[in-house]
């Protein structure tokens, strides 16, 4: 028979922060209540207040446990040793456009949910997103360097500014995307990206 969770087990706190990434994802961080979260996640309001002090506390840990996540998909596309790093690179962001691309372009990537509001709202939700989006930035300068000594991308300039060139187009496709509500700047930023790298792999 399975167990049964309690309230002071970790498989709470999980629950309660990925119900809060799923609810955020789509509302933001100051459209979601504590009750909101709590009632869909189907646990007490002490629950809450065993594992977070504050909804800042929770928003700080929802985004580290995200951007932990987000990270290790990254790692796994960027370790696939059946391509070459060119092509590595652009199934990472093959799968950025498949992912962003479903519910009407409204995806699900808090980076691009929540990045401009947290920012103005909480200095250590800021900091939590700025280190997640460094993470980023630093595996894509790693797999662009990579790119570069094999030769799989023809691109010659430094490597951590291509990386933040292309995390900065991507986020703005996502934008963009949401505000019309199609994948066609995807598109855009796939065909530019390929032009930045200065690759032809597929």
């Amino acid at each position: 028979m399975p167990s049964q969770t309690t309230p002071d087990t970790p498989d709470v706190r999980r629950s309660i922060l990925a119900v809060g990434q799923q609810i955020m994802a789509h509302k933001g961080f100051s459209g979601v209540g504590i009750n909101e979260i709590l009632t869909t996640a189907g646990v007490p309001k002490g629950s809450f207040y065993h594992y977070f002090g504050s909804k800042e506390a929770f928003g700080e840990a929802l985004l580290s446990s995200y951007f932990e996540t987000y990270l290790a998909e990254i790692d796994r596309t960027l370790a696939r040793d059946d391509l070459n790093w060119a092509q590595r690179l652009m199934a990472y962001f093959e799968a950025w456009k498949n992912t962003q691309s479903v519910l009407d372009c409204q995806g699900k990537c808090l980076a691009v949910k929540l990045g401009a509001e947290v920012a103005d709202l909480s200095e250590a939700m800021r900091q939590a997103m700025r280190e997640g989006t460094q993470g980023i930035v630093t595996r894509l300068t790693a797999a662009i360097e990579a790119a570069q000594r094999e030769r799989s991308v023809s691109s010659t300039g430094p490597a951590s500014e291509l990386a933040e060139t292309l995390y900065q187009l991507w986020i703005g496709a996502s934008i963009l995307a949401k505000v019309e509500r199609k994948p066609q700047p995807f598109d855009v930023a796939l065909a530019s990206t390929r032009r930045l790298l200065q690759t032809s792999d597929p």
